[in-house]
């Protein structure tokens, strides 16, 4: 649905490592002390994760150098994002809340529609017809406020969903984008809060 740049959890640590090891010593760690810092079986191991971050813009590789690589960080890579992953969202049935920090991705700014505070795993398939599938990171805007018909993400008796907002003259509905699910009708003696709106998603291939 949106193309982006992203870093998973172990390359964006070998990433740091090798930004704290110029700082520490002024010279970028080698192959093998990558590989022994991470224990990788082997250099070559080590060496795909390298070409990775080659490939994302991060840094460069001199050639024939055993220390040859070099950080590339114009303006600080201000076109670049570190959000974190606090948790799970239902495309489905609501489940209960899972706020635990679990990971921080690295994505290109361009990715989302509006920058998110924060991204989610999706669980379920609620929302396919609007190309959210089960696995994917949603980017979350925090807002207790959205405009009707906008995707947000909800909670409901304590239990948080993500599903299109419908506003009613004195209802809330929740409504899913797969017509194998029923709308979800707030009642009036519900706990019931907007936690944030939808910026964009992020689908690991």
């Amino acid at each position: 649905m949106y193309s982006m740049t992203t870093l998973s959890p172990r390359r964006a640590a070998i990433l740091t490592f090798i930004r704290d090891r110029i700082a520490d010593n002024g010279q970028p760690p080698s192959l093998a002390e990558i590989s022994e810092a991470f224990g990788f079986a082997s250099r070559s191991v080590a060496r795909k994760h390298i070409l990775a971050l080659t490939e994302a813009g991060f840094i460069e590789v001199m050639a024939n150098q055993a220390r040859g690589i070099r950080l590339i960080e114009p303006k600080r890579r201000a076109d670049m994002l570190e959000i974190p992953v606090l948790g799970r969202v239902a495309a489905g049935v609501p489940i209960g809340p899972d706020i635990d920090i679990h990971d921080t991705f690295i994505l290109d700014r361009r990715t989302f529609l509006r920058v998110p505070d924060y991204l989610l795993r999706v669980k379920g398939d609620s929302m396919v017809e609007d190309g959210i599938f089960d696995g994917d990171l949603v980017g979350i805007l925090q807002s207790a406020e959205a405009r009707d018909g906008q995707i947000v993400v909800a909670r409901l008796d304590g239990e948080v969903t993500i599903k299109r907002l419908e506003r009613g003259d004195d209802q809330f509905r929740l409504l899913p984008r797969n017509p194998a699910y029923a709308p979800i009708v707030v009642r009036p003696d519900q706990e019931f809060a907007i936690e944030g709106v939808f910026c964009g998603l992020v689908r690991r291939e």
